[in-house]
Formats: structure tokens, sequence, C-alpha cells
């Protein structure tokens, strides 16, 4: 689909991307870039790339750029390259919050299309890169009436040819349901292990392993995202306080019979997840 594609931060997902690519054969040649030069060396000893980029002016002769770094990079690198990639070149993203990345890029870039992979995990870093972490996964896509028709069209092609399945939703929209269905439940699990006294967790069961499981997540990378949707994440943390506050009150009032309405009605909103 690519003659060169350039990988901008080459973590879990960005060196994932890169090697689904090389077995899919999707790209000619992939070129990747990172902060730290040993994510870079282990991209490409592992097969996700093929080269490491030396300076940004490698991006001049690209056709698709991958910005695969946290949001607050994404937003600082775009202005960076925007006068150095060529007319016809392709830039997405795959950031966390969409708005205030779409805001900036689709006015600087003229082909380029927000995404969001619904993918990766707790774990972090290339040494943890999957080859199928987006089969069968929901890739968000964000376009604006600005958005290029062909150059979406394409980039849907490219995310089902790694097996996702591919959903449009406005920026304003997906920031909006990302903060409940994503970041309410890390900043959740975040309070919740801190909760815990110390000399409590060795009588844990695989019940708190599982709960807590997305508080293994990268520090930084996190509280740039919860900043980023920082309005529409209080809204989801005001509602989660609600119901949290009617399930204490229900405690308090020794009141077994609304206990369980409560607990029915949250295993019958679990079957509807996906």
């Amino acid at each position: 689909m690519f003659k060169k594609v350039i990988i901008i931060g080459t973590g879990l997902i960005g060196g994932s991307l890169g090697l689904a690519m090389k077995n899919k054969k999707l790209a000619r040649t992939i070129v990747g870039f990172s902060r730290h030069l040993e994510n870079a060396r282990k991209a490409r000893k592992m097969g996700a790339i093929d080269y490491i980029g030396k300076d940004l002016e490698t991006v001049k002769d690209a056709d698709l750029i991958i910005l695969a770094t946290p949001v607050k990079s994404i937003i600082e690198i775009s202005s960076r390259i925007k006068d150095k990639i060529n007319k016809n070149c392709i830039v997405i993203d795959v950031g966390s919050t969409k708005q205030a990345i779409v805001a900036k890029l689709d006015t600087i870039i003229p082909n380029f299309v927000g995404c969001h992979p619904l993918a990766g995990s707790e774990k972090r870093g290339v040494s943890n890169l999957e080859n199928d972490i987006f089969k069968d996964s929901i890739c968000i896509l964000t376009p604006t009436p600005r958005t290029n028709t062909k150059v979406l069209n394409r980039i849907r092609a490219f995310w089902k040819r790694m097996g996702a399945k591919v959903v449009l939703v406005a920026p304003e929209k997906h920031d909006r349901a990302l903060a409940f269905t994503s970041h309410l439940p890390h900043a959740v699990a975040f309070a919740l292990i801190s909760a815990i006294p110390d000399n409590y967790l060795s009588l844990s069961s695989g019940g708190l392993k599982d709960t807590v499981r997305i508080s293994a997540s990268d520090s930084e990378l996190w509280a740039q995202i919860f900043l980023s949707n920082r309005q529409k994440l209080l809204t989801a943390i005001n509602s989660f306080q609600k119901k949290i506050s009617t399930l204490k009150l229900a405690l308090e009032n020794k009141n077994e019979k609304f206990l369980i309405g409560i607990i029915k009605k949250a295993n019958q909103q679990r079957e509807k997840l996906r």
C-alpha cells in the first residue's frame, strides 16, 4: 500500500504497527524514530522497522507518516514536519484523545486522518510489541469536513488490512465516549489500587489483579491523556461518584434489596459489552 512509511514513536503501538505492516507486506520500507535510540534499535532487531531515522528531513519522501507518541508530542511534532512533507503524503496519528490533535493537524496537514486503534495493553515499550494486536480490534477514525475522501478511504482500507473493524466518529464524540469507556476505568484503577493498604495486598485474589490490571499503565502517557480530555473525564468521574455514593448509601442503610438491585443492574450492563 505504501512505498516509504515513517513511524515516529516505536513503542508498543508504533512497533506493533511496523511489525504488522512488514508481515502483511503493506510497506516497502519502514523508518522508525524514537526519543530513545535503544528503543529504535530494538524495533529494528525485532523486525518492526528497516532503518532508524537520523533526523526529520527523512520525512520529505514518505508517503505515510504515523505519529505514535504521547498526545502533546503528536501536536508538537506535527508542527515540525508540516513544511517538510510532500503534498501527497498521508499523516495519521494513534492518539488516545482526538479533539485537540485533530483541531491542530487538520489545519496544517492537508492529508491528515485522526485514528485511534483500541488495542494495546498495560504493557509498554517495543519489547512487548505484537504482530496481531490489531486483529479483531476496533479502530476509530475521526474525519472532519476538511478530510480528503480518497485519503480517508485509503486509511480505512489500511486498518482493515490490519484486521481491525473501522468506525467513523466525530472527534468531540470520540473524546466524550472514551472519557467513560477508557479514561474513567484507568482513573478508577489508579485510585483503587492506591486505596488498598500495602499489608493487605498479599491477601488478594485474582479478582483484584483483573480489576486493577490497567493500573500498571505508563504514567507519563496517561497523565497527558487525562489532561488532554480533562473536562470530559471530570464529567465521567462525577457520574462514577454518584454511582458509588448510591452504593454507599445502600450500605449505610443496610438495604439488601437495594444492593441486589444495584448489582443486578451492573450485571445487565456488563452483558452489553462487546
